[in-house]
């Protein structure tokens, strides 16, 4: 049980957690590895002769890693994870203010999705470009947290990318819906 009680110490931190570099470009297999090792260690079978407060302790070890885990493997929870750790809060739900070029962006795919709706093709180039500028912003994420530490910076470009993979999600929705409603 040292292990997982030595973990458990580090939980205020779920790059700590995992024995991890606290940084937005992760080794995801490294984290695989690590989560996978935990959940290995706090197995019920493992502590099924153990005392109650040892069983507790596993299980609480189970779901703090299961969190830890989820938070760090999606990019935008993980950048949001990294901002809260050094005293930035992204407010998304109040905060909704964004780079103006990533609202004109919005603005001109929005009207591309709508006036398009009728080409697969322009959809399916609309597509690349959403998902090229989704890789642009993760690297500019990754800039602003791993490069300059600009904390607030991150959380305005965090905020742009929720409303890029909002935007993908609903363009893949329409091009998966074109041939059924194109099919005369």
């Amino acid at each position: 049980m040292s292990v997982v009680v030595a973990n458990l110490s580090a939980s205020d931190d779920y790059f700590r957690f995992f024995g991890l570099t606290q940084q937005f470009t992760i080794d995801l297999p490294a984290l695989d590895q690590a989560y996978l090792a935990i959940q290995k260690e706090v197995h019920p079978d493992r502590h099924a002769r153990g005392s109650d407060s040892e069983q507790r302790l596993a299980m609480q070890m189970a779901t703090l890693a299961n969190t830890a885990f989820q938070t760090l493997k999606n990019p935008v929870q993980r950048g949001l994870y990294i901002c809260q750790l050094n005293g930035v809060d992204a407010k998304l739900e109040t905060n909704t203010a964004m780079p103006a070029a990533f609202l004109m962006k919005q603005m001109e795919w929005r009207e591309n999705l709508d006036e398009q709706a009728e080409d697969l093709q322009a959809l399916e180039e609309l597509m690349d470009e959403v998902q090229s500028s989704k890789q642009e912003t993760l690297s500019e994420i990754a800039q602003a947290i791993d490069g300059a530490k600009n904390y607030q910076r991150a959380a305005e470009l965090l905020r742009g990318l929720l409303f890029i993979d909002k935007f993908a999600v609903e363009l893949d929705d329409a091009i998966a819906a074109w041939p059924s409603l194109h099919s005369h």
